[in-house]
């Protein structure tokens, strides 16, 4: 359980929806608010923020952002602490948009409003959109480069071969969060053994020298969203599975090449903590404001419903 990390979950019907972020307990250092759609709803959800900014974040009150449903979706509001420690309580509303009906034209179906429920656990699906983008790049004995996303093997178990250098690509890597990574040789060379950021090539190309070990190392506000895991094969040695914020990997004598590696990323389940029950008070059938309860306060109201929302 991370309880600096708060998520609630809606359902939303086919519209578009302004997410708006209110208020926050925390003054100095407001939480952030992520919004994305679950895995089963990337291709129905669109998130639309400007063109300038982290896709789906809010990083204070009195921003928002637009939410595009072509099908009805399930949306992720996540809220994470703006420092350790932090208060992750926040107000956020979801409101849908409308631009109205021709004079004379039938009104559509109206949107389905859910009923009111307190929601204490979630088991997020991994945001697959991001971590899809993730690709491991290494230069491999007598292939050259080779280019693979994760949880793929370069060399392996069905054809080992010298592996003598490895980058990695993250092009919509989020925001909270920082990956670097250092390759060891068997003999002392430049840069040996040296963390370098996501997007740089760390060892060797036409040097015929294997790597003999390797380091990957995660860090960031987010880093606990995330379980990170490599597969290794060392020539002549079984392979090797390890997971961890931090990964440092090497053969039985620290000498042997690396004929084998396979690199995964996958979003934890996140399960929130208990959230504080309110008093309970009267609610009509009619004009109802769904309202999730807690300290991650998410509203969705009817654009009538607006003002008694607020």
């Amino acid at each position: 359980m991370n309880e600096q990390i708060q998520q609630k979950t809606v359902d939303l019907a086919r519209g578009l929806f302004l997410v708006r972020y209110n208020g926050a307990d925390d003054k100095t250092s407001p939480p952030v608010v992520r919004v994305y759609a679950d895995r089963a709803s990337l291709n129905n959800c669109n998130i639309i923020t400007g063109p300038d900014v982290v896709n789906g974040t809010l990083f204070a009150p009195e921003t928002a952002l637009v939410v595009s449903v072509a099908r009805p979706s399930r949306l992720i509001v996540e809220v994470t602490a703006g420092r350790a420690g932090g208060s992750t309580a926040a107000n956020i509303k979801i409101e849908p948009l409308t631009q109205g009906q021709p004079v004379g034209q039938p009104a559509g179906q109206p949107v389905a409003q859910p009923v009111s429920q307190p929601v204490d656990t979630y088991e997020p699906e991994a945001g697959a959109g991001e971590l899809d983008d993730l690709k491991l790049l290494a230069h491999v004995a007598g292939l050259g480069d080779v280019t693979v996303g994760a949880n793929a093997w370069i060399a392996g178990p069905s054809a080992p071969a010298r592996i003598e250098g490895i980058g990695l690509e993250w092009p919509n890597m989020p925001h909270d969060l920082n990956l670097q990574y250092a390759v060891k040789f068997a003999r002392p060379q430049r840069g040996d053994n040296q963390f370098v950021p996501i997007g740089t090539f760390a060892g060797t190309r036409g040097r015929a020298l294997a790597i003999t070990g390797f380091s990957l190392e995660a860090t960031g506000p987010g880093v606990d969203r995330y379980a990170i895991s490599a597969e290794t094969i060392f020539l002549g040695a079984p392979a090797l599975r390890v997971s961890g914020n931090r990964i440092v990997v090497s053969g039985p004598s620290g000498r042997e090449p690396l004929v084998g590696l396979k690199l995964n990323l996958e979003e934890r389940r996140v399960q929130a903590a208990p959230l504080a029950p309110q008093q309970p008070r009267r609610v009509e059938p009619v004009n109802q404001i769904p309202r999730l309860e807690g300290r991650v306060r998410v509203f969705r109201s009817r654009q009538s419903a607006a003002k008694t929302a607020g």
